[in-house]
Formats: structure tokens, sequence, C-alpha cells
């Protein structure tokens, strides 16, 4: 064995033990479109029985890759073909299929299911419409289900009316989860620009772009970073960018390797590595902590969203450098509540959602997993899902939003969601109404440089 190659081992075995390296997910993308009949319980059975099929091996091959590596795997999980195509034939029964969904994640043992989605960014047709009223009770009566409505795109505009509708359903689906503090909220995700090959959840579905079954992996390692930049105290950002360029190529080598793996063991293709930067609520492991360490005082400090794109664009050059197939999100998550740093920052006022708005412009995705009072009207919400939406149609990048309109809290209160939802504060909104705008519906056009036809 070369040196290179012990220096290698040691080093993963470094990430692994003390920087929180880990696979955060691995994800089978699974088609259901041969699953569509005209009844909803027979559409049903055929997609439980697809899924165990597909699936039945996803949980003993991540653990003995895990096992053989040496390399974490927390989370194992499927996506599917976006459900409002399963259902048009059975209007007002979706959640007949959403049952039968959670049922099959049950089955074969994975942590969440994700594709309970409607694609309605230039038009809402009826059937779309109906499986999308159907989210919170398909939220509320499911436990593993996570569902995902896309509302705008670059090419596209934003479909007010789906923006409109989205604040509503927001609102319903806390209030039918009510006895867990609006917990079915943390399942279900807005989006602009949603990608086909997402692995992380609430915003996982199976493209119809996509093959018949494909495994995709989510790798992440802000603890990693975090302590490769211990090493830069003092030096100009061109090293720091040069430095987070080599951790992310060899967390992203790591992720390639399994998901390589996972692939011939399943039967799939492989698909994508997902090399964002996914923290959790474990001290050591949050991407807020990685951008104090460049050199806020807090992350929400004047500063912050250029740490933030310098960190975002170093992360995907050194993955793409890593693997030709570096796909979904690829970049860094800014969640509050699932982020031991945000928390902080958000317990202590360094952060409010304008400096979460304006970070969303150079990062992955956008607010995610913010804790708002409950009272929050639903026209708010929708302003906050257009906000984040224009964002993601003028810059051309995947935004999007996930808010938790905590029932009877109050800003300045705390809700904890357990796990790796982790808990926050609940955050203040503005205090006037967009309400007017978001009542006029229609649809914002998509911008003169989408047209590059």
């Amino acid at each position: 064995m070369s040196i290179i190659d012990r220096k290698a081992i040691i080093e993963t075995i470094d990430m692994v033990e003390k920087e929180h390296f880990d696979v955060r997910t691995i994800t089978m993308g699974i088609s259901l479109l041969s699953c569509i009949r005209d009844s909803a319980k027979e559409t049903a059975r055929l997609c439980y029985d697809k899924i165990c099929k597909k699936a039945e091996n996803i949980v003993k091959v991540a653990d003995e890759l895990s096992l053989s590596y040496g390399i974490p795997i927390i989370n194992k999980r499927v996506s599917i073909t976006p459900a409002s195509m399963l259902t048009a034939n059975f209007t007002g029964e979706e959640v007949v299929l959403a049952k039968a969904l959670d049922d099959a994640a049950k089955n074969i043992g994975i942590d969440f299911l994700g594709g309970y989605s409607a694609l309605v960014q230039k038009g809402t047709t009826s059937f779309e419409k109906s499986f999308i009223e159907s989210i919170p009770e398909a939220l509320k009566i499911t436990d593993r289900l996570c569902s995902s409505v896309n509302v705008g795109s670059s090419k596209s505009g934003i479909n007010m009316d789906a923006v409109k509708l989205m604040g509503e359903i927001i609102k319903k689906t806390a209030e039918k989860t009510k006895k867990n503090d609006g917990l079915g909220c943390a399942k279900l995700v807005v989006f602009c620009n949603a990608v086909e090959d997402n692995p992380f959840m609430a915003g996982a579905f199976h493209g119809v772009g996509e093959g018949e079954t494909v495994i995709n992996v989510g790798v992440s390692g802000p603890g990693v970073v975090h302590h490769a930049l211990k090493s830069c105290a003092g030096a100009p950002i061109n090293e720091v960018c040069e430095t987070i360029k080599k951790t992310a190529f060899k967390i992203t080598r790591a992720g390639q390797l399994i998901a390589k793996e996972a692939s011939k063991k399943l039967n799939a293709e492989f698909g994508i590595v997902d090399l964002s930067l996914a923290p959790t609520p474990v001290m050591g492991d949050s991407v807020a902590h990685i951008l104090e360490e460049i050199g806020l005082s807090s992350v929400g400090a004047h500063g912050t969203t250029a740490c933030l794109a310098l960190l975002n664009d170093a992360v995907k050059k050194g993955g793409v450098m890593a693997s030709g197939n570096v796909g979904g999100l690829s970049g860094t998550f800014i969640p509050v509540s699932e982020d031991i740093g945000m928390i902080n920052a958000a317990e202590k006022q360094a952060i409010s959602l304008d400096k979460l708005e304006a970070m969303t412009a150079v990062c992955s995705v956008g607010i995610d997993m913010v804790a708002i009072a409950g009272d929050t009207s639903a026209s708010t919400i929708s302003g906050i899902i257009a906000d984040e939406c224009a964002i993601g149609m003028i810059n051309n990048k995947t935004t999007a939003v996930r808010v938790i309109p905590v029932p009877d809290k109050k800003v300045g209160e705390y809700v904890n969601f357990g796990g790796l939802l982790g808990k926050a504060p609940i955050m203040k909104v503005s205090d006037y109404s967009c309400e007017t705008f978001i009542n006029r519906g229609g649809r914002i056009p998509a911008p003169i440089h989408s047209n590059k036809n």
C-alpha cells in the first residue's frame, strides 16, 4: 500500500470519527407511470407492489456498504413519479394512494418517501388542483410521506394562482397536524425550478426524464469543511476557496464510490451525487459555523451573503472535479431549525427572514425549516413563496420555501420538532399585507433572458 493510499484512508477515518462526515442519504427513484389505472384502489395497489419489489433491499444494501467502507449512511429513501400524474383518473380519492405509499415506505423500512408532488409552474389542471387540495389530509394520515409543488420556473414564469393556493395549503396542513406543532409542514416544500434528481427530502421526486429505477446519493460534510478551514486562519479569501474545493473533492469521491456500489447491488442506474452541505442540529455539523469560521462574528452579520456565495461556489467546483455525475441541488442548505449555528443566530435575532431571503440568491434552496407564528395569514405565506420564486426565476436557480406556521405559537416562543428537524424560535414576518397582490392571481411572465431558443 502506498503512502498516498494510507493517507487517504486515515483522512477518511478522521472525517467520519472527528468531523461528522456521512452519506446523508441513498435515494432510489422509481418510475410509477406503469401503475396508472382507472381506480384509486388498483393504482395504489400496483404502486405499493412496485415500490416494495424495486426497493426491498435498499436498507440492507445501505447498511452493508456503511459497514464495508466505514462511512455512515444516515437515511434510506425512495422518490417516485410526481403523484399528481398518477391520480388524474380518480380526483377526490388521492389519499388512497398517499396511504399506500406510506405503507410501502414502512414495509421496506425507509425513512421517507418523496414525490407526493405536482408540477404546476405554468398552469393548473382540474385534477392537479384536486391533488394539491389533498395534501393537508395526506400529510395528516401518513408518517413518512413527503410532498412538494413546483409553482414557477425560469422558462415559464410564476403561476400566481398556485402560489396563492399553496399559502392556503400550508395553513391547512399546519392545522391538520396541530397536535404535532404543525409538523406536516416540515414535509411540504414549494419550489421554483425544481430538479428531477434531488435525493434530499422533502423535495425529492423522480422526474419523467429519469430511468426506471435510479440511485441518487446525497453526501454531506459541513463538519469536514469547518475543520479544514481552521488551518486557514488569517489566510486570504482565495486560499479559503481552494481549501473548500479540495475538501469538497474528497467528500464527493466518497459519495460517488457509495453511489456506484449501491447501484450495482440494487440493479439500478447510477444517477447523480448531490454534494450539498446539509447540516444537522449537532454541534460540529453546522453550515452557519463554516461562515463564522471564514470571519463572521455571527451568521447574519453584514458579509454573510458574500461568505455563503464563496462557500457554495467552491463546493460546486470541488465536487464537479470529483465526479462527472454531480446533480440534484448541489450546494449549501440553510435550514434554520436543522443547523445549530442558525438556531443560535435566530435566538439572538442576528438573522431575520429578510437576510435569509438575501442568502437564497446564492445558496441551494431558500427559506427552509423556518417556524413562524400560527396566526400568520395565508396571503403572507404566499408572499414569502412569491419572493423566493422571483429570486429563482430571475437567477435561473432552484429556490424553495418550507415554512411552518406553528399553531398557537407567537414570535419569541419556541418549537421543538426533535431529531434531525431540530428546534427553532418563532421568527417574525412583516406586519404589512400583500393580500391584494396575491389575490390578483394570473401568472408572472418569464424573464426576457429565458427566451434562448
